[in-house]
């Protein structure tokens, strides 16, 4: 007969613009706290389980990312419903077989409780493992952006490094980024809410303006 695992109880998941649900876990770093982070950007992410092909191929890619998130106040935290002992057995293997030291802490989520208050468990999917999410967190641990993979689905460093730029952008000059918005290109200047402001930033040089709704600039 088999075992059924019943999940935590959950009132309420996080959503974007939510503070992130506080926890205390077992990592590969030791005992860590959610507010261990606080004033620093967070990419919380899960995954399905250790020792699996994919998730080694994400492992490498969100280790060779590390240098640039950290430059960028950010940092990694990953999490799969594994043993503390099997992380560490799998990032020493990931060290030994492909040369890439595992920088980053992992939490042993046995119990399910962080993955059940960040509602990483699909259950149609699977009831025993995480799914592929992302969650991406600002230095006041409020939730910034979600993202969720299937199983079968490796993530994409390049779009996650993008994310946290464009995110970062838009705090610091009150802009927004448009459909496949890297660094160095234009960006989006709200709309006036007014009709003397509409007329004033079509004249606006510093402005590239298709109409009164869609201006972009350059940022210096």
């Amino acid at each position: 007969m088999t075992e059924q695992i019943t999940q935590p109880e959950v009132k309420s998941l996080p959503r974007i613009g939510s503070k992130a649900p506080q926890f205390e876990a077992v990592t590969t770093h030791g005992k860590l706290k959610l507010e261990d982070y606080k004033g620093s950007w967070l990419v919380l992410f899960s995954h399905p389980a250790d020792f699996t092909p994919v998730c080694t191929t994400e492992f490498i890619g969100f280790q060779n990312i590390y240098p640039q998130l950290r430059e960028m106040n950010t940092e990694l935290l990953g999490l799969s419903i594994d043993s503390v002992h099997s992380h560490i057995a799998w990032v020493r293997n990931i060290e030994q077989n492909w040369g890439v030291k595992i920088e980053f802490p992992v939490i042993a989520d046995l119990s399910m409780d962080v993955a059940g208050k960040f509602g990483m468990i699909m259950p149609e999917e699977s009831s025993t493992e995480a799914s592929r999410a992302v969650f991406v967190m600002d230095p006041e641990q409020v939730v910034r952006a979600i993202i969720y993979y299937p199983l079968s689905t490796g993530r994409n460093m390049d779009e996650i490094l993008r994310l946290i730029t464009a995110l970062q952008t838009t705090d610091e000059h009150g802009v927004a980024t448009p459909a496949d918005w890297k660094k160095g290109d234009r960006v989006i200047v709200p709309p006036s809410a007014t009709q003397e402001g509409a007329a004033e930033r079509m004249n606006d040089e510093s402005l590239e303006c298709k109409d009164f709704y869609f201006c972009t600039k350059e940022l210096k």
